[in-house]
């Protein structure tokens, strides 16, 4: 017997369950890959939000994301409690919001190829690493992603 997740099968949500499935994203203005990005967790049953932002640097340095794990964008639950940096796939962003930890956020540094809004036709997507990561500093390695999927 197929079981449905409460959303998928009309049973509001508790709140602090819809917070963390809901995303404000911060891009360079028209940035596409960011859409991209944001469609493909759409896809997967993320409210997300995309707003232009003139300085995305300042953004990240506020959320706490570190420096060298840097992506294209950057998003915040609307709790504001979790920072998601950069092309991360919707597997990994669910896994981490179901258990978060002691972590502030998650990341996929730079503009990994095949990773969601970066698909490239004739190309085939590359392994990535996602990392969470401490307000401190700290991070570690979550998970390994292919594409849209854990590689």
């Amino acid at each position: 017997m197929l079981a449905l997740a409460p959303a998928a099968a009309g049973i509001p949500l508790p709140c602090a369950a819809r917070a963390a499935t809901a995303l404000r994203v911060l891009r360079s203005p028209g940035c596409g890959c960011c859409e991209g990005w944001a469609e493909h967790l759409r896809a997967a049953g993320f409210a997300v939000t995309v707003e232009d932002s003139s300085d995305l640097d300042a953004a990240r340095r506020a959320a706490g994301v570190p420096e060298d794990l840097a992506g294209c964008h950057t998003g915040m639950t609307i709790d504001g409690r979790l920072v998601v940096e950069g092309h991360v796939p919707a597997f990994a962003l669910r896994r981490f919001l179901d258990a978060p930890g002691n972590w502030r956020g998650i990341a996929v540094a730079d503009m990994p190829i095949g990773s969601p809004g970066m698909e490239m036709p004739g190309t085939a997507p590359r392994a990535y690493t996602v990392y969470v990561f401490a307000a401190d500093g700290r991070r570690e390695p979550f998970a390994r992603a292919r594409g849209d999927r854990p590689a």
